[in-house]
């Protein structure tokens, strides 16, 4: 039976707009995680029509007033606000009820912040935990490479398709790898499944950045994905990450 976390994943990865991100997929990540209220915006497309909200907007997304989303910017990695400051300075900065626990996640795109996916919680529901970062982090990984590929779709309009991955680059270990990478996994859980060492997953990250010209988790499972998004009537899945029986 598929997870609740992979049927996300598969959403993502179906999604074909950003209307289909907000409709379809955004409404699942905030009931999986049990949020009050969440959200998907892309910084390229923050509201200006509405004076107000492009203010409340721009002091929360302020790295000098809220430490959230500093921790975003520098670290690329989710969040929840227990982790960067207490209660009593949370409420001076978001004093919002719904939002007395707030969990955020970066969306990548070439190595730099495109966007964010949030949830937030009220002052009655549990705080957001470390499996829900972990659960997060997964999820702002196929985030990311959607909006490496999908996303970034209509720039490459009129001009040369981004090339296809090939999967001879990598060696059999290395694509199992990069499909434990792409379910969100971190290098110590990698190094578990696969027998390893944690150092020896990193070192063969490195190797594997280098065979596909890419600096990041992102990028790498954008590649393996792109002739999946690329190809009319495929199915955009991760089974290009399986190596051959």
């Amino acid at each position: 039976m598929t997870s609740p976390l992979k049927l996300i994943f598969e959403a993502i990865n179906q999604a074909r707009s950003e209307h289909d991100l907000r409709s379809q997929v955004v409404p699942k990540i905030g009931e999986y995680f049990a949020a009050k209220r969440w959200r998907i915006f892309f910084f390229e497309q923050l509201p200006l029509a509405d004076s107000n909200q492009h203010k409340i907007l721009k002091i929360a997304l302020s790295i000098e007033h809220n430490p959230v989303a500093r921790y975003l910017v520098e670290h690329h990695a989710p969040v929840h606000e227990a982790l960067v400051t207490s209660p009593k300075a949370w409420k001076i900065i978001c004093p919002r009820p719904d939002h007395w626990h707030v969990m955020a996640g970066p969306i990548i795109n070439r190595n730099k912040l495109v966007g964010v996916v949030g949830c937030t919680r009220e002052k009655s529901m549990p705080a957001f935990d470390t499996q829900n970062l972990s659960d997060l982090s997964a999820i702002c990984l196929h985030l990311s490479v959607w909006a490496t590929t999908v996303g970034s779709q209509a720039i490459y309009q009129g001009k040369s398709q981004p090339q296809p991955f090939k999967t001879n680059r990598l060696t059999p270990r290395e694509l199992q790898i990069a499909e434990l990478v792409a379910l969100g996994q971190t290098n110590a859980e990698i190094g578990y499944q696969l027998w390893i060492t944690e150092n020896s997953v990193k070192q063969a990250l490195k190797r594997m950045f280098r065979k596909l010209e890419v600096s990041s988790r992102a990028e790498m499972v954008a590649q393996l994905l792109a002739p999946r998004h690329h190809s009319p009537g495929a199915n955009p899945d991760l089974s290009v990450l399986e190596t051959s029986k």
